[in-house]
Formats: structure tokens, sequence, C-alpha cells
């Protein structure tokens, strides 16, 4: 069965503004079912978790229903899947942890591909403990962080690496596996930035490789929070700083404070939606999701080559977006002109593709870049052929392609 992106896009109401969006790498569109279910929820009776009421039992069902949901997004167990306010707040959290453990002499390993989300936590909690933070770089002209730049500079007082599955700004997907193999084989533990990439690439935690995985749903057409996958057992080891009276039990010591279970109940839709883009795929809502990601990615990927093969053409234009493996995310940067003022001009014409730097920090500084950055284009399961001609036709119209 083919991809019917017209039968997707009807099921978001803010298309129908009219607006070409390239901006779901900052947050994607919401389809409706998932704004219903956040509604429902908050319409609902409902109560704080318990098993006496019916209150109390419907927010129970709707945070248990929403760990199920994540652990088969991520190919996880359930009773690892931690929510927190965001992908940011959950790797702070879980930095100050990891890193009472820490003391001069052990080395944390952060990469330069990454946003600051997965760079800055670590620098400061290794700098709060006296530890050393060794950095990744990856190759400017080709976008490419292979295992061998992490091989380069992990050993055995290495504590953990932290590298993103996606690039935010440029795409670029390293070899997760291949970088666990690397970081496990001197004893570290491998923490992954998720967030870009699980909107885009089907995931498998323990396939992986990775210990923690964070995402962020709004990223895959869900509510604004952050989700932490790991293995149980693992978190079981850790002690986060927590309220007294609080659940000790795993994964609930590590959620601070009553959950948004209007937000949980939008992220179980979301994944339920992703799921039915399987088509006639058989099985249970994990095995359709790993095909309804399969579909995704074919999708994206006939739109980005048909995106490319436009911009090509486009005099000035330049696409750092380089990387063999890589998600359908594209920055841009045309001679002569501000990325802000490119995004105003395309603004003008309804089409949503941001500039700067997208806190991908030292990313944006290494490419030579710096705060500037440039114009972030990112295709989603919604975008269609008319989006990506509109915006090719601006382009070619504002940088004066003949």
């Amino acid at each position: 069965m083919s991809y019917d992106v017209e039968t997707v896009r009807s099921h978001f109401p803010s298309l129908r503004s009219g607006v070409a969006h390239f901006d779901g790498p900052g947050g994607s569109q919401t389809p409706a079912p998932v704004a219903e279910a956040v509604a429902a929820t908050m319409t609902s009776s409902i109560s704080n978790r318990g098993r006496v009421t019916a209150a109390e039992r419907r927010a129970d069902d709707i945070v248990t229903g929403a760990r199920a949901a994540m652990a088969d997004l991520l190919g996880a167990d359930p009773r690892g899947i931690v929510f927190g306010r965001s992908a940011t707040d959950l790797t702070f959290h879980l930095a100050r942890t990891l890193s009472s453990a820490w003391g001069p002499g052990d080395e944390v390993v952060v990469s330069r591909l990454d946003h600051d989300a997965n760079v800055r936590p670590w620098v400061l909690a290794a700098d709060a403990v006296g530890a050393t933070v060794r950095w990744v770089d990856f190759d400017p002209a080709t976008g490419e962080l292979g295992p061998d730049a992490v091989r380069d500079v992990v050993h055995e007082r290495t504590r953990l690496v932290a590298v993103t599955a996606a690039s935010n700004l440029i795409g670029t997907r390293p070899d997760v596996r291949a970088v666990a193999d690397v970081v496990h084989a001197v004893g570290a533990m491998l923490w992954v930035d998720g967030v870009h990439a699980t909107a885009h690439v089907g995931t498998d935690l323990v396939a992986s490789g990775a210990d923690f995985w964070v995402c962020s749903p709004y990223k895959f057409l869900g509510p604004h929070l952050g989700v932490l996958a790991a293995d149980p057992a693992l978190l079981e080891t850790l002690r986060p700083a927590k309220l007294v009276p609080s659940s000790d039990a795993v994964p609930e010591r590590f959620e601070l404070g009553t959950l948004p279970y209007e937000l949980l109940a939008g992220t179980t839709a979301a994944v339920d939606f992703l799921a039915g883009l399987a088509g006639d795929a058989e099985g249970g809502r994990r095995e359709r999701l790993v095909a309804a990601y399969e579909r995704i990615e074919q999708h994206e990927a006939g739109l980005l080559a048909r995106l490319e093969s436009r911009l090509a053409r486009v005099p000035g234009l330049t696409v750092w977006s380089r990387a063999a493996r890589r998600t359908p995310t594209l920055l841009l940067t045309v001679e002569g002109r501000d990325p802000q003022d490119l995004r105003a001009a395309l603004a003008e014409r309804d089409i949503s593709a941001p500039a700067g730097h997208f806190y991908a920090w030292e990313c944006s500084h290494h490419l030579g870049l710096g705060t500037t950055g440039g114009v972030r284009v990112g295709l989603a399961a919604y975008t269609d052929e008319a989006d990506v001609d509109r915006l090719a036709d601006a382009l070619d119209e504002l940088c004066g392609a003949s």
C-alpha cells in the first residue's frame, strides 16, 4: 500500500491555514486525535493516581498507558520509561544523579555535533565534581561523526559518553550501535539524545546499545514533555534527589511532582497515530510502529531527493547537511543573505522555515557559522510534494535562479 500523504494531512487542523511547515525539527504540527486526547483528559473526572475512585484509576491508567506506548515506540521496557518536563530537564536531572559517583580523574565525553541540551548538563555536572570533560569533533566538511572519533578519546576512566542519534542542525545520524560498542568496551555508559532522531527513524533501545535514550513527543506529533528510556535494572542502581514522601519505586523515583496526565494521554494518542500510518501491516502496536516508520522514512527520503535536486540549481545556496546517513533536515545559507532575512522572506510567502543555530551551539561554531547559523528546512510525515515545490520555487525567486 502506498503512503497516502493527503489522508495523513487531513488529520492536521493547522495545515488548513495553507502554510507550508518546514519547522518540524523545532516541534511538529499536531493531529486532531492528539489534541482531542489532551482535551478529553482535562475535562474528565480525574484525580491523583490511585486505584480507589474512578478518577484515581483514570489517572493511573493514563500513566501506565503512556509508559506502554512509549515502550512500544522505543523498543524498551515500560518499567524503564521516565517522564519529565522536557528532554533537557531529564538530562540535567540524570546528569546530577550520575555525576554524584564521579570525582577527579574521571572523565565524561561530549560531542560538538550535539544540541547543547546534551552538552552543557554533562559539562556542568563534571565541573561540579572535578571530573574532566573530553570532546569528540565531527568532520565539518562531511558532517560525519564516526566511532573512531569516539575511540580516540575514551579510556578506562571514561564514565559516560553523550552523543546524539541525529543532529538537530544538519541531520547527521551517527552509527549509535558502533559508538555504543566502543563506549562499552572501556566500561563506560552511553547517553543518547534521540530528540531529533525519534521523529524520523524507528528506534530500538536494546539494538542501539544505548544505556539511556531521551526524546520529546512534541517532535513526533505529540505534546510538550520529555521521555527517558533505560533498562529498569540500571535505573534501580541510581538514587536521584527526591522528596522523602515520594515513591522510591522505579521509574517513579525519577519523576518530580505530579505528572501531567493530559500530556501523557496526548503522548499515547501520538504513538497510536504513528502506528496507524503502517497501512495494512499486521501485528501489535510495536510491529505496526516498525512498519510505519519504514513508510515514513521512504516518504521523507523521496521528498528529500526531490528538494535537493532543486536546491542544487539555486545560485549562491550552500547546503550544510552532507552526511551519508541523515534525517530529512537541511541547513541552508545563501551568499550575501542574512538567514533571518531569508526566513522572513519565506514567511511572507507562507513558508515556515526558521533560522538560527537552534541550540546546536558547538555544531554551528564548528561549521564556521557562529551564532548566525542558517535556515533550517525539516521534512515531516505530513510534508507533501506541493510543499517542497513551493519552497524550491521561493528560493529560486529569492536567489535569482534563471
